[in-house]
């Protein structure tokens, strides 16, 4: 059976936020749209490695959710036997993104298969930023901020814990712009 590629798309894009919700969802809101990253993986030796990546954010599920797509390297430079970004690797993964009225916070599932890294989060405003926490596979706690918010850049850290949150390990930064 094939899916007409254009039907699938407009049944999953919104041209908006939910009326009904508009305010809670801006916190990701002003996400959407396309951004250029610059990536800088910290490894446990101290070492740092750079590459360039992109970010799209939209509307879909009727405007109830915001789904992003991440990707290192850009698309324009996915080739096969291209070098893949140390710690980091070949991201091409998804972010769907749900207020949860309930909790009045935001569950996250992020979904890489390109790496085959699955995660699942509660994110919600901790002051001028944006914190995401949860568990992964491993058992280590994982935390993603968004911080440096503005209308045109963003940065975002993504962090470990093997101890419960007591302390962080910086992984990975993105330095978004938008385009």
């Amino acid at each position: 059976m094939t899916v007409d590629a254009r039907t699938f798309v407009n049944a999953l894009h919104a041209d908006g936020p939910d009326a009904e919700r508009a305010g809670k969802l801006g916190l990701y809101g002003q996400f959407v749209g396309d951004w250029e990253t610059d990536i800088i993986t910290h490894a446990p030796d101290g070492a740092r490695h750079r590459g360039q990546g992109e970010i799209h954010f939209g509307w879909v599920l009727q405007g109830r959710a915001i789904q992003d797509v991440w990707m290192i390297p850009r698309l324009d430079d996915r080739r096969p036997g291209a070098p893949i970004m140390p710690i980091a690797g070949n991201w091409y993964g998804t972010t769907l993104r749900v207020y949860d009225p309930q909790l009045d916070a935001w569950r996250i599932f992020w979904v890489d298969p390109a790496t085959n890294f699955f995660c699942q989060q509660i994110g919600k405003a901790v002051g001028p930023d944006i914190v995401q926490e949860g568990t992964m596979e491993s058992g280590a706690r994982s935390r993603w901020r968004f911080t440096k918010i503005t209308p045109r850049s963003f940065h975002w850290l993504g962090e470990a814990s093997t101890d419960n949150g007591a302390s962080w390990t910086l992984l990975v930064e993105v330095l978004a712009r938008r385009v």
